[in-house]
């Protein structure tokens, strides 16, 4: 295995493809890397963020088949910010037909934030489709965790909390994600767009351990902030995972894959709370926690332990 820490060079797909889903949706996909490689499938956070360029070099382009792809709603997939048919369910399905267009029998899923969440739905949907999992920075889709993103970071970072609840009236303030939410599927850019940027620079601005003016701007892009912003209050509100289906009491159906658990000790996006009921209830995943970091994949630290995790992984 290679002692690598760093993002590998960066790389061009060899392919790419829109993926008709419905009548409404269409799918952004590309593969980059070897042709002949193991298959990886790289899955995004937000809901809605999207994926990049950047999000290839976590992987050895000599090693892996990496396939990307755009969720419904955000990045290059069509339309950008679409809510309707636009749940969990779906994007599990959309994953399993993504598979089957490209040929393949099983692959490596890699996802953090977002990501994590729907790699942990996809691997126990489908866990004979799965050769392991490399997730971080955990997101179990909870009330709980809705409800430290919406108000408890302001302890951390009220100055953040501040900027984004002062975006609204003082008579709104209580209840932050339908206000949001009114605003944020308003057909208005004047409406909306306004909304989509507070939202997003705030998680943007609470997602590094120290500051990172860097990472506040590309959140602050309008094609970023519309799909994050608006997918990720729809889910909040319409798509949390209700109890009878939650990741960690169903993980007994993936415990026997491998697995990498990787997460920033001081992510405030989402808490490390999250990541260690995880890791005890999988005792067979590896569990790293990274002392200086926070939430972001792009972190020094994050980034080492992900580029570790995938070097490992090309032994499973």
């Amino acid at each position: 295995m290679s002692n690598r820490r760093d993002l590998f060079p960066p790389i061009e797909p060899y392919r790419t493809g829109q993926l008709r889903l419905d009548g409404r949706h269409t799918m952004y996909w590309e593969e980059s890397g070897n042709p002949h490689g193991r298959p990886v499938l790289f899955l995004h956070g937000g809901p809605g963020a999207g994926a990049t360029a950047v999000h290839r070099r976590f992987f050895d382009p000599s090693s892996w088949r990496i396939v990307i792809f755009d969720q419904r709603g955000s990045g290059r997939s069509t339309p950008l910010g679409e809510v309707r048919d636009n749940t969990p369910q779906l994007l599990i399905a959309d994953i399993e037909r993504l598979r089957q267009e490209l040929g393949i029998a099983r692959w490596l899923v890699f996802g953090g934030s977002w990501g994590s969440t729907l790699a942990l739905l996809y691997a126990e949907a489908y866990p004979s489709r799965v050769a392991g999992l490399i997730v971080r920075g955990i997101f179990l889709c909870r009330q709980a965790e809705i409800d430290w993103f919406l108000g408890g970071m302001r302890t951390v970072f009220p100055e953040a909390w501040r900027a984004f609840a002062g975006l609204l009236p003082e008579a709104e303030r209580g209840d932050l994600l339908l206000a949001y939410y009114r605003r944020l599927i308003h057909p208005d850019p004047a409406v909306h767009m306004p909304a989509a940027r507070a939202w997003s620079i705030y998680e943007g601005a609470c997602s590094t351990l120290l500051p990172n003016p860097e990472t506040v701007a590309t959140f602050g892009e309008d094609r970023l902030a519309l799909g994050l912003a608006r997918i990720e209050a729809h889910y909040f509100r319409h798509h949390l995972i209700p109890p009878e289906r939650d990741l960690v009491a169903r993980i007994a159906q993936i415990r026997h894959l491998p697995a990498i658990i990787v997460q920033g000790r001081y992510d405030m996006v989402c808490p490390i709370r999250s990541a260690d009921e995880l890791a005890q209830a999988w005792p067979e995943a590896d569990y790293i926690i990274v002392r200086d970091a926070g939430h972001s994949a792009m972190e020094t630290g994050t980034r080492e332990q992900l580029i570790r995790a995938t070097e490992r992984a090309k032994r499973w």
